[in-house]
């Protein structure tokens, strides 16, 4: 079956669907567009089309220590990356030795990034979550060993001397120190250093023999089931990304992109789309160093009151943030919707109050016609799989297939789990055969762990909603992962001896929340004046029950180094679970999944504007 709607011109394509319903009760869906399979060889075939083409067009820009823009053109982008890539063809590189680069976007990251895919080497950005925030730099580590650097890339690389030091004894590799650095370590050697040679010749003798197949990067998971795993990014996935993107949206070939962006490219979504979205079609790309957080958010202001994206990238969290500044000051909401074509939100779900105020700002500017958009992807999809290139009805619409790539639909415990193929789908985890093999079904379709469902299933050319992950996991509003298992069991242990088992909220919310299973016996304990026959709901509303789980939600938060380590508010429930319900086995573990659909309206009084008296909030000492 084909579905499709009208054609609505230049600006985006019809979405059509082609979908297959099996024997086995799966269902498979395609792209009604047939895919143009005549995409760029590589990464580098974009950069040396626009160098050449318009050499003078604004490629990067970044604001330098006295606020003023930095700006590289297309052709001086590529006379920096053939001195560089000249630089590294002397360094021994290759998959087994690739480029690490430590420091968050910048024009020298873009740099380097660009000479290592000109010349066939691996390049890897690695989280500063990592890097800097890290006290024993566990997980860069591992990322270190596994990779075998030859070059790693610190700006200022003062700020990296720990994790440098952690790792000094891994890796046999050069350092390469940015041109912010103050100091210099021994044996590092400044980026500048490495822009005084060009073998241009030997540059592009390289560059012939990129192929699809060539690793272009390594870009590592979230790490929510033990250490994280190297995904292997291939030219041809991030070539056959962008090729997908402009048949969805081909206003991109005719109206060059201009992006203000500050989404890291340690992960795919910065790197593989937005970035490589701006270098495919020609476009501009604004660096911002600001961020969804306070102090940060600023910096995004004060760029978006000067310069006008035709694109707009971001999490949830940052939309929350944006909509009362976009209210309030008339002059940055006409600045910032005066060239949107579309906003797109990724990482987690976008609140329908978010999505509506965002509708109704854009319909207070005049002349403005922008969309407001989702896809889903991840690393191992490079990253996108659907995109909604049209104006769905509500928020949390997904879109449907991209051109070539395949959906297999597998009915899984009352979901519908998802599975992806496709030229955008990687061949597998860096040295890791156990992983890559169970990644793959027996159809070559990637095992991603999402589950979907239809806005209308009667129409599927209306688009897919995201339904969860199959597994526990979930991400807040600012795009981190909630690792269910750990903060549970970290949970009772904080609000003994109050909490028998918890179940952990926050999916799609701005902070972590937990329903308790309270330990009766032991919350009579705590108040030894009440008598035996006391009600359930007359002990858990006690001071002294109260007051000590509000001393485990402050020792946990104590413990905790991120949102997804603690929980800010939690509800003790005087109905045990439920057998019957399936809310509990009779291994005695919980069905997290279940117990947060059967008792949605106290997820809900958990996130109430103002809660009522049975919610206990975290509250810091001092």
């Amino acid at each position: 079956m084909t579905v499709q709607t009208q054609d609505t011109g230049r600006i985006y394509a019809p979405p059509s669907v082609q979908q297959e319903v099996r024997e086995d009760g799966t269902q498979w869906l395609r792209s009604g567009l047939p895919f143009d399979e005549n995409y760029a060889r590589c990464v580098g075939d974009w950069l040396e089309h626009w160098a050449k083409t318009t050499p003078e067009q604004l490629f990067l820009a970044q604001r330098d220590a006295s606020g003023e823009w930095q700006k590289l053109s297309y052709g001086e982008v590529r006379q920096q990356v053939v001195a560089l890539a000249t630089w590294l063809l002397t360094q021994n590189l290759s998959a087994e030795r690739p480029v690490v680069i430590l420091s968050d976007n910048s024009i020298e990251h873009a740099l380097l990034m660009l000479a290592a895919l000109h010349i066939g080497v691996p390049s890897c950005a690695i989280s500063q979550g990592y890097s800097l925030l890290s006290q024993d730099h566990a997980k860069l580590k591992e990322n270190i060993k596994l990779l075998n650097p030859g070059v790693i890339y610190a700006d200022p690389i003062d700020h990296f001397v720990p994790a440098l030091n952690h790792i000094a004894g891994l890796h046999h590799g050069i350092v390469l120190a940015g041109g912010k650095s103050a100091v210099l370590p021994e044996g590092a050697i400044r980026l500048a250093e490495a822009l005084t040679a060009t073998d241009e010749a030997a540059v592009l003798a390289a560059f012939e023999q990129v192929t699809p197949d060539t690793i272009a990067k390594f870009l590592f998971t979230s790490g929510s089931t033990g250490v994280p795993k190297a995904v292997i990014n291939t030219q041809r996935m991030l070539c056959s990304n962008q090729q997908a993107k402009v048949q969805a949206w081909p206003f991109l070939r005719i109206e060059k992109p201009v992006l203000v962006d500050w989404l890291p490219w340690s992960h795919t979504f910065g790197s593989n789309h937005n970035f490589n979205m701006v270098l495919a079609w020609g476009g501009t790309l604004y660096i911002d160093e600001g961020k969804p957080a306070p102090g940060l958010l600023a910096k995004t202001v004060n760029n978006l009151r000067e310069i006008s994206p035709t694109v707009y990238f971001s999490v949830p969290r940052a939309y929350d943030m944006l909509v009362p500044l976009l209210r309030e000051d008339q002059p940055l909401r006409e600045n910032f919707f005066r060239n949107l074509r579309y906003i797109f939100y990724a990482g987690a779900a976008l609140p329908q109050h978010l999505w509506t105020a965002m509708q109704e700002l854009a319909a207070s500017v005049p002349g403005c016609e922008t969309m407001l958009v989702s896809s889903w992807g991840s690393t191992e999809t490079a990253p996108m799989a659907t995109d909604c290139h049209f104006q769905a009805e509500r928020s949390g619409v997904v879109g449907i297939p991209v051109p070539g790539t395949t959906l297999k639909l597998v009915p899984n415990a009352g979901k519908l789990e998802v599975r992806v193929k496709g030229p955008n789908v990687f061949p597998g985890y860096w040295k890791n055969p156990e992983a890559t093999a169970q990644a793959f079904d027996t159809d070559g379709f990637y095992k991603i762990g999402d589950a979907m469902k239809f806005v209308d299933p009667q129409h599927p050319e209306l688009g897919l909603l995201f339904d969860g992950r199959v597994s526990e996991d979930f991400k807040l509003l600012t795009g981190t992962w909630v690792h269910v298992g750990a903060l549970r069991v970290a949970g009772i242990d904080a609000l003994k001896p109050v909490a028998q088992d918890i179940v952990v909220t926050g999916h799609d919310r701005n902070a972590v929340g937990f329903l308790v299973f309270p330990n009766l016996p032991e919350c009579r304990r705590l108040c030894p004046e009440l008598p035996a026959d006391a009600t359930v709901e007359t002990v858990l509303t006690h001071p002294a029950v109260r007051q000590c789980v509000q001393q485990g939600l402050r020792a946990l938060h104590a413990q905790g180094t991120g949102s997804s380590m603690f929980a800010l508010k939690a509800l003790l429930m005087a109905e045990p679970p439920s057998v019957e319900a399936g809310e509990i086995t009779d291994k005695g573990y919980l069905n997290q999944r279940l117990v947060l659909s059967r008792r949605a309206e106290l997820v809900n009084a958990l996130y109430a504007e103002q809660p009522d008296q049975q919610v206990i909030s975290l509250t810091l000492a001092g």
